[in-house]
């Protein structure tokens, strides 16, 4: 199994459409062998998806993400596990112990305007969180 984390100088990262690097898990046996960073060479939104299929991940923890992303996700058949925060180490070991908190409607839908400010998380101001 491969899990991919959207990353951030060891954090998960929150704008799924702007990810600039995963870092990637490779698990055998319910325990993780290695573990890589991988750049996305510049891709956006819609070829995310492509990429981490094309890397062989077949499961995604990230913090905001937007529905078309989600779609994408889930015809490339990756399983999605969104609305995380903290450590993206943290959150494979929880993942796999079973223990991990996510959002199973997280949903980011602002991705049509600038936030006007480059530290944005979507976590703190609601998203994920939207019905």
């Amino acid at each position: 199994m491969k899990i991919a984390v959207t990353y951030e100088q060891g954090q998960i990262f929150q704008h799924f459409g702007h990810t600039e690097q995963f870092k990637i898990y490779e698990v055998e046996d319910g325990a993780v062998v290695s573990a890589e960073v991988v750049d996305t060479m510049g891709s956006g939104h819609g070829a995310l998806a492509g990429f981490l299929q094309a890397q062989g991940v077949n499961t995604l923890i990230c913090g905001g993400i937007g529905g078309g992303a989600q779609m994408a996700l889930a015809q490339a058949g990756i399983a999605l596990y969104g609305g995380v925060q903290g450590s993206a180490d943290e959150a494979v070991a929880a993942l796999l112990a079973g223990t991990l908190s996510f959002n199973p409607d997280v949903h980011c839908d602002h991705h049509d305007h600038a936030h006007g400010h480059g530290d944005h998380a979507c976590g703190e101001h609601g998203c994920g969180h939207h019905h």
